[in-house]
């Protein structure tokens, strides 16, 4: 298998975007990381924990460790690598994937919704790249994928001819989260170390994708398979660290062009 003997770290894997590539990183042969904060389900729009994954994994002859992870919380950030190591003896490829969306807009937005959008998808995913670092050195090599949006991409100068309500905090640190994944690239290339950015080409309706439109109490569990960005994680992952770094890469666009099967055990 390509990815015998590495090891991930998937964040947000207990469902949805980072579920899929943690079960296909795992299916590919690496040892994954389980990474969330769900230990249980508490709310039936969103099922799923990080236990059910691990388990998925195991189940298929996978190796899977379940940790919760807060990436608000420096200290569960660096506990989270470290029982990784103690138990995979290596960290080789880190995916960000946690995140979340903030209503409202400038005028109307919640201070302490700003704070929680910045904390989760902008300084948790730095404070795990850094904690990352010296074991990807360590292993000679590592992959870096920080998971974004369409919605970072420059929507370009105005007029514009539709108004879009809602969604720019979540462009903004997405944006940024870009922007830095270039910066880190060339400070890492020296060291075999790629650092890339995927988006999935259009809206995935996973649980937490439709969470704010699903019913509380009667919630429909017909999701999306995240099956395409995946298996484009999976490939990125597959490539020589020094060829593939510094990129903005769309899921739909490197299935079409590498010629990937969406394939999810």
């Amino acid at each position: 298998m390509p990815l015998e003997g590495k090891v991930a770290i998937v964040t947000g894997a207990s469902r949805g975007i980072g579920e899929y590539i943690a079960r296909v990183l795992a299916g590919a042969g690496a040892a994954v990381t389980v990474a969330a904060r769900t230990v249980e389900v508490t709310d039936k729009r969103l099922p799923g924990t990080i236990y059910t994954v691990a388990e998925h994994i195991t189940s298929r002859g996978g190796k899977a460790l379940p940790v919760r992870l807060d990436v608000r919380d420096p200290e569960s950030i660096e506990s989270c690598v470290q029982r990784t190591v103690d138990e995979f003896g290596r960290v080789d490829i880190i995916v960000n994937n946690a995140a979340i969306l903030v209503p409202g807009q400038l005028e109307n937005v919640q201070p302490r919704h700003l704070d929680l959008i910045w904390q989760i998808d902008l300084r948790g995913p730095l404070l795990l790249m850094r904690a990352a670092l010296p074991h990807l050195r360590a292993a000679g090599a590592g992959h870096i994928i920080n998971i974004s949006s369409r919605a970072g991409v420059f929507p370009g100068p105005g007029p514009y001819r539709e108004a879009r309500a809602g969604g720019s905090f979540y462009a903004m640190v997405k944006a940024g989260l870009e922007r830095y994944s270039q910066s880190l690239a060339i400070e890492l290339q020296d060291a075999n170390i790629s650092v890339n950015v995927l988006s999935p080409q259009g809206r995935i309706r996973t649980p937490g994708n439709i969470w704010a439109q699903n019913d509380p109490d009667d919630p429909t569990l017909e999701f999306e398979p995240a099956d395409k960005i995946a298996v484009a994680a999976r490939w990125i992952c597959e490539q020589p660290p020094a060829e593939l770094t510094g990129n903005i890469l769309f899921d739909e666009e490197v299935c079409r062009e590498y010629g990937l099967k969406p394939a999810v055990d």
